[in-house]
């Protein structure tokens, strides 16, 4: 039986299709992704997901049907997440969807999409340590997740969108210090209200485990990848010193500058900036000096769910 899962996020859609096996394993098939900037100006147009961003999301998802109708794909649960679940027409939004591709969407919680994140990383990496911290870095809210083995102590989405944190503190000049130092303290604030039930007393022996967009672009910059490959940036450890020298690289460069860099996917070079400074500082909440990268995530915990 084939089965599939759609992520429907602020800056990127992501398809995945999988065979199920009469062993209760699933194969995967085909994988795609799309930019859409689907929560673009959102901060700025009161909460309100603007027509052409709706636009270009619809289209990529009818894209998206037609190649789920080729795989014959019997199963499909499609989640979005923060940047829909905020939005105050997401209820027309939906209606949209439905009426010109046929899907179904699920407007999932943040926990709902922690819980899904983590059995996708989960899936995917290994982890050698009892406890381990996920972050997922999105679009529109980051998700934060502390394990131990497999059962989940403490969860919370916050408000460390890349898209909302690039409009409201960066230009895509060439960073300046005062910038940089802006955001620090808005994630740093941001880091220190809302993680209060964080509060691991070693951290010595805590895994830290970075998902989505930003850790595994990092982690194609660090290595140079083009194509992009998943099996490289899987269970990559990007350490402090790499990411440190990325950052005063990417901030000292246009945004248009930084699509010269091999492993740079093309609409993240303007959002990458605030997304390295995010991991940098969650890093340093956890007093970390390194962290191991999850090419799965969300998109993988959906699949899962449906198997």
């Amino acid at each position: 039986m084939r089965i599939a899962s759609i992520d429907i996020g602020t800056n990127t859609l992501r398809l995945l299709i999988g065979e199920l096996t009469e062993a209760g394993t699933v194969e995967k098939l085909h994988i795609q992704r799309v930019i859409t900037r689907l929560g673009e100006g959102f901060s700025q147009n009161n909460g309100i997901i603007s027509e052409l961003a709706a636009q270009r999301t619809i289209r990529a998802l009818s894209g998206f049907a037609d190649v789920l109708s080729d795989y014959r794909v019997e199963h499909v649960r499609a989640v979005a997440t923060s940047v829909v679940r905020e939005s105050s027409n997401k209820e027309e939004f939906k209606e949209r969807v439905n009426t010109e591709t046929g899907l179904n969407i699920e407007i999932i919680s943040g926990e709902e999409e922690a819980v899904l994140t983590v059995n996708g990383v989960l899936g995917s990496v290994t982890v050698t340590t009892e406890d381990a911290l996920i972050f997922d870095i999105g679009g529109g809210s980051t998700e934060y997740i502390h394990v131990r083995g497999n059962t989940i102590i403490s969860l919370k989405s916050v408000p460390l969108g890349v898209i909302h944190m690039t409009e409201q503190y960066l230009s895509n000049n060439i960073n300046s210090e005062s910038e940089l130092a802006h955001l620090t303290q808005y994630i740093d604030n941001i880091l220190a209200s809302k993680l209060t039930d964080f509060d691991i007393p070693d951290t010595s022996i805590l895994s830290l485990i970075g998902t989505a967009g930003t850790p595994t672009t990092l982690a194609a910059i660090e290595l140079k990848l083009d194509p992009y490959k998943p099996s490289l940036v899987n269970s990559f450890i990007l350490s402090r010193v790499m990411i440190v020298h990325m950052l005063k690289k990417l901030s000292s460069m246009t945004a248009e500058e930084r699509l010269s860099l091999t492993g740079l996917e093309k609409g993240r070079e303007d959002l990458i900036v605030s997304g390295t400074l995010t991991v940098l500082r969650t890093m340093n909440r956890f007093s970390k000096d390194s962290l191991i990268v999850s090419d799965g995530g969300l998109l993988e915990g959906v699949l899962y769910s449906l198997a």
